[in-house]
């Protein structure tokens, strides 16, 4: 997300770190390519002037006036703003409610609103221990009824079964009797969407709402549609008291028009952001953690939380115990190393929040994308365990069983035993030192192997399952 806004920004800021001094001359021409790049971003017009007319007059202020660093100040005044756009802080669910606490889901047909449903349902019932009950009043459509209730299974919550023979309202009463009936803690209504905004479905979800009296009304809305999401948004909040907005499919969002638009354009935060297809694919919105990201200021905070919400402990534990004795490192070994990292969303993801990194990011994807890291476990999962636990015994008559059994060719494998000869040194460094030396033995480059092998994936070490001390 924001690849193209940052890859721009980064550019007309850089311009301005070594100035000695800001004038309104410097200051105009940067916001004059500030603004086309949020433009380009897809950003609506009138949040691009507000935005633009707000850091000009803190930039001739006082404020960068006395600065050391006019250049740095400025960066921070555009970060600042950035994240005022998107909302000051992070804004949760209200759950203060006699339970059950009901969420209303609503939003255009396609925007992702079942598949939310289920990460939210994930959510609340992982992290805040809260039992939770889902329900689809979408009559119109039988697959998302049967759809809702397959997530429901796969995430371990209550589905309550609905069906199209039935109206929406009572669903809806049907749901909120069992919910109080099971005391559950948190109720999610899964409504119906259509193509376009009509009266008829306003109508309907005007009379849900009214009937079920949720604590959160949640607009579901895709990312990809840039301005139209905010102008989506805009249409549901004339409709509906919205009380925030969900952006989905935001990995696939290159621009970020709609995360820039929507607060300012509704006045409704955005409460997460849906990433990907897999059912844990849902983060919270952190409007500052977002504004250091867009800007190539990695986010730190949320790699940390991925680390620690993704990584398996044991395996950890047990690869930085094998490390410090000395002992080899497998193929085995680093088999669970590229599970770990794309457990956590693969080298593009770990880049994008690194600072620093955001610039290799956009790269990253096609160098070690799912296919790659697919294609290097099928290679490992065709080896026997002796041949893992030691490479040198792979001769040709091996290698060509390996391949075979794993549809590759002779080079992929080859590339896949340069590439772990490569992660063997890396550990090697890390004996006794640990991840600080090594870094500071590279001199702040990246590991042997990064970008360069060949469609075979980065070599950016998944670090054995540890994140580097700041």
């Amino acid at each position: 997300m924001f690849e193209t806004l940052t890859e721009q920004l980064s550019h007309t800021l850089r311009s301005l770190t070594g100035k000695a001094r800001l004038s309104e001359d410097n200051i105009q021409e940067a916001l004059r390519d500030v603004r086309r790049a949020l433009l380009e971003a897809d950003v609506a017009l009138s949040v691009v002037t507000s935005f633009i007319e707000r850091v000009k007059l803190r930039a001739l202020g006082q404020e960068v006036g006395k600065s050391l660093s006019p250049g740095q100040a400025f960066i921070r005044i555009v970060q600042l703003e950035l994240q005022a756009v998107m909302g000051s802080e992070n804004s949760a669910l209200d759950l203060r409610a006699v339970p059950p606490a009901v969420i209303l889901l609503a939003g255009l047909q396609g925007a992702g609103k079942t598949t939310t449903t289920a990460k939210l349902a994930r959510l609340l019932k992982q992290r805040d221990k809260k039992s939770v009950m889902v329900v689809s009043a979408d009559v119109y459509r039988p697959a998302a009824i049967k759809q809702l209730e397959t997530l429901a299974a796969e995430v371990g919550v209550v589905c309550f079964p609905s069906n199209p023979g039935q109206t929406p309202q009572d669903i809806v009463r049907g749901a909120i009797a069992e919910a109080r009936r099971q005391f559950v803690d948190v109720l999610f209504i899964d409504t119906a969407g259509r193509l376009a905004i009509d009266e008829e479905m306003m109508g309907e979800i005007r009379q849900l709402h009214e009937l079920a009296k949720p604590v959160e009304t949640l607009f579901v809305v895709d990312a990809m549609t840039g301005q139209d999401a905010a102008a989506t948004a805009r249409a549901f909040n004339d409709a509906l008291p919205l009380t925030g907005v969900i952006l989905t499919k935001a990995d696939g969002d290159a621009r970020g028009g709609a995360a820039l638009s929507v607060r300012q354009i509704t006045g409704k935060p955005i409460k997460f952001l849906g990433i990907g297809e897999k059912i844990d694919g849902l983060e919270p919105f952190y409007p500052d953690r977002l504004a250091s990201r867009i800007l190539g200021m990695g986010d730190v905070l949320s790699l940390i939380e991925d680390v620690e919400k993704k990584v398996d402990k044991d395996k950890a534990e047990k690869l930085a115990s094998k490390i410090k004795k000395g002992e080899r490192f497998d193929l085995q070994d680093f088999k669970e190393q590229l599970e770990q990292m794309r457990n956590m969303g693969g080298v593009a993801n770990l880049l994008d929040k690194m600072p620093g990194m955001a610039a290799l990011a956009k790269g990253a994807v096609s160098a070690a994308g799912e296919k790659n890291f697919a294609m290097m476990e099928a290679i490992i999962n065709s080896m026997t365990p002796r041949e893992r636990r030691d490479p040198d015994l792979l001769n040709g008559s091996r290698k060509r069983r390996i391949t075979q059994g794993s549809g590759t060719t002779l080079q992929d494998l080859n590339r896949l035993l340069k590439q772990h000869k490569q992660m063997q040194l890396v550990m090697k460094k890390m004996k006794g030192g640990g991840i600080n030396n090594l870094l500071r033995g590279m001199g702040g480059r990246l590991p042997p192997g990064m970008g360069g092998m060949g469609g075979m994936g980065g070599g950016l070490p998944p670090g054995g399952g540890r994140f580097p001390r700041f």
